[in-house]
């Protein structure tokens, strides 16, 4: 694998970097807190998406509210690049999912859901998280850190890098099927049926013996309930029928009660009919009678107006113009009357004149005494005579009067009377109607009581026909059969479901010894389970301590391999032992022992270098199927210097070291990063990273 850029944005000091890298042995270089490390923070970041610690506190630019590390790669002759980001949300930072992007050339093959991109990049790659941190990356002052800690913690840390501690693992595990199948045998053996097999067998032949007999009494039994069933049926049939005839009476004798019920009804309502036919013609004589009063005085009425000289059968319109005839006769006396009054009156103002003037009222002429006189006496004798035609008119108008009075009195009676007549008369033909139809009625119900006298006669006679004694004997042969046949009937269910209970039996006894068959079967093949988990449990136990051993062995040769690498022949010569807690241990040329801790510290840098090569190479080859083909170091020169020339000789070895593809180291060493084929200067200028190429291939 090769890892050709990575380009950082707001990534602690880089505010927008972009870092190529090349085959072979590549250098960061720069003084301290210019964003050297911060370039391999990011790759962790890009693969992986985790924090190294519990935020992201130490990756993300104080100030920034994004970031953003994108690393682009090659694996396999395939081009690869991964995106991640980073957003500040309130007082935390996380993960910006959305920025969260792997692709296979322009191909993207997974984003936003980090466990899709994590098993992408495996498939890709072979790293994991943990793997990548253990053995690609090597941090600043983790270079020495498996050399220091305890031999115990080394073998328990590095087992489980090189898998080995999956067997100790499954050893642990596989004890609990072990003892879990243990009990599993210990119950077998102490099982009721695994035990009572014979027990079971004679009981099994027994059950399915009397099942036999069970079975042939059945038989019998159904005959016997088959004919018992048809002398019931007979029997039932009869009843029926019987029943049904009694069905009849019983309806017959509802029929004949309620025809005496409507023969009763029919005689009350001719009674009724009949009274009310006696009411009837007596109302319509009554009324008969009134209306020849009325009559009688209608026609002394028109016998008045008759000889009032008023047409008395002529319509009462015309009768009432007639009458209009006197109000006028009487208008004109009265008028005629007034127009003499008025003529009296002038006379006398004359008469009065006369007698104070002698001056004529009419010519104004004077007169004597003997014409006015002579004058008076005529006026005056006018007066009189006009005195006595207004006595005459007075006594006509009052006759006039008088007569219009009794007039108006018969033709007032003769109104109200004629409607009154009309009026009975109607209803005396309404009421004879009435009573034809009630006389038709009445006939119809006699006719009817008749008709119903008759049926009841008839229903009664088919009543008396029917004998009560054959339905009560019919009923006793029926109880008798249903007696016999249900008698017969319980006794089959009770044999029937005896035998379903012996099914049962036989079938839980079956069931019982097929139970007690299978748990044997079982109980044998749990003996030889636990004869192969044992050998399994032995077998991880002793394939561990092997495994391990030939770890060690290759471990050693691979240090060894790296170690001469790096002395180049040059130097103390190193002869590194390994122990089964790959503890590591320098022969010296005298044959004597010494342990990491008495080296120097540039002897033990080397060796720690060697040590985490040589693990590296076989952890990937173990885990991967091929080799270490990148490896990140952080200031690897911790306790080397330029005077021994131990910094120019582990730069020197890393250069010839091309078992590993791309090695990309982080230093503040210039001598360190004269060896390396690819060079990239680190300066911070305003507290911001510049990145620049120094030095290419």
């Amino acid at each position: 694998m090769k890892i050709e850029i990575v380009q950082l944005e707001n990534i602690r000091s880089h505010t927008k970097s972009t870092v190529p890298f090349v085959k072979g042995f590549n250098c960061l270089v720069g003084g301290l807190g210019c964003g050297k490390s911060s370039i391999l923070y990011a790759i962790d970041f890009a693969f992986f998406g985790e924090p190294i610690g519990r935020s992201f506190e130490y990756l993300l630019r104080e100030g920034a509210s994004n970031g953003k590390v994108m690393v682009q790669f090659i694996q396999n002759g395939k081009n690869y690049k991964i995106s991640r980001g980073l957003k500040r949300r309130g007082k935390g930072i996380s993960q910006d999912i959305d920025e969260l992007k792997l692709f296979e050339d322009e191909n993207l093959i997974a984003s936003v859901k980090s466990d899709a991109v994590a098993e992408q990049l495996k498939i890709i790659t072979g790293w994991d998280r943990e793997l990548f941190r253990e053995i690609v990356w090597v941090r600043q002052e983790h270079l020495k850190e498996l050399l220091d800690i305890a031999p115990r913690e080394r073998q328990k840390r590095l087992d489980e890098l090189f898998g080995l501690s999956d067997y100790e693992e499954a050893w642990s595990n596989i004890v609990g099927y072990q003892r879990e199948y243990e009990g599993e045998k210990k119950a077998y053996e102490k099982d009721p049926d695994v035990l009572g097999m014979e027990k079971l067998a004679t009981e099994y032949n027994r059950i399915t013996e009397e099942f036999s007999l069970l079975e042939i009494d059945l038989q019998e039994m159904v005959k016997r309930l088959a004919t018992a069933k048809k002398a019931l049926e007979e029997a039932d049939s009869k009843l029926k029928k019987l029943e049904e005839i009694k069905a009849s009476i019983e309806e017959l004798k509802r029929k004949e009660a309620q025809m005496q019920a409507n023969l009763t009804n029919t005689e009350d309502t001719a009674a009724k009919l009949a009274e009310k036919l006696e009411a009837k013609k007596s109302l319509i004589e009554n009324m008969r009678q009134r209306i020849g009063t009325m009559e009688t005085q209608l026609t002394s009425y028109r016998d008045k107006l008759k000889e009032m000289e008023i047409p008395a059968e002529q319509p009462i319109e015309t009768i009432r113009q007639y009458l209009a005839i006197y109000d006028d006769q009487i208008a004109n006396l009265k008028v005629e009357q007034e127009a003499t009054l008025r003529d009296m009156q002038t006379n006398q103002k004359r008469i009065t004149s006369l007698s104070t003037e002698n001056i004529c009222p009419l010519c104004l002429q004077p007169l004597n005494d003997q014409y006015k006189n002579s004058l008076m006496q005529r006026i005056q004798e006018e007066n009189n005579e006009r005195q006595k035609t207004i006595g005459q008119l007075q006594r006509e108008i009052e006759e006039l009067q008088r007569t219009k009075n009794g007039a108006n009195a018969a033709f007032s009676n003769m109104q109200m009377l004629t409607p009154k007549i009309e009026d009975l008369k109607l209803r005396v033909n309404e009421e004879e109607t009435a009573l034809t139809e009630l006389s038709n009625e009445f006939e119809r119900q006699q006719k009817l009581e008749g008709e119903i006298r008759k049926q009841l006669e008839t229903v009664r006679m088919e009543i008396s026909r029917f004998d009560i004694s054959e339905l009560e004997v019919a009923k006793t042969r029926k109880e008798e059969a249903s007696r016999q046949y249900y008698t017969l009937e319980f006794d089959l269910r009770a044999k029937e479901s005896h035998k379903k209970d012996l099914i049962t039996r036989v079938e839980e006894v079956k069931d019982r010894i097929d139970v007690a068959e299978q748990k044997l079967e079982r109980k044998e093949k749990i003996e030889k389970a636990v004869k192969i988990i044992t050998s399994i449990r032995d077998a991880y136990r002793s394939i561990q301590p092997k495994l391990r051993s030939e770890f060690v062995k290759v471990l050693r040769n691979f240090v060894q391999q790296v170690l001469d690498h790096l002395t180049g022949g040059e130097g103390a010569f190193l002869n590194i032992l390994i122990d089964e807690t790959y503890s590591p241990y320098v022969m010296s040329e005298g044959g004597v022992e010494r342990e990491v801790s008495n080296l120097s510290g540039g002897e033990r840098t080397l060796l720690a270098f060697a040590y985490r090569l040589g693990l590296g190479q076989l952890i990937m080859q173990s885990r991967t199927g091929h080799g270490l083909s990148m490896l990140l170091l952080d200031e690897p020169t911790e306790s080397l210097g330029r005077e021994d020339g131990s910094i120019d000789r582990l730069a020197e070895a890393i250069s010839r070291f091309k078992a590993i593809e791309q090695i990309i180291a982080v230093t503040h060493s210039e001598a360190f990063a004269e060896k390396a084929e690819h060079v990239i200067r680190l300066e911070k200028e305003a507290g911001e990273s510049k990145v620049s190429v120094e030095k290419q291939p």
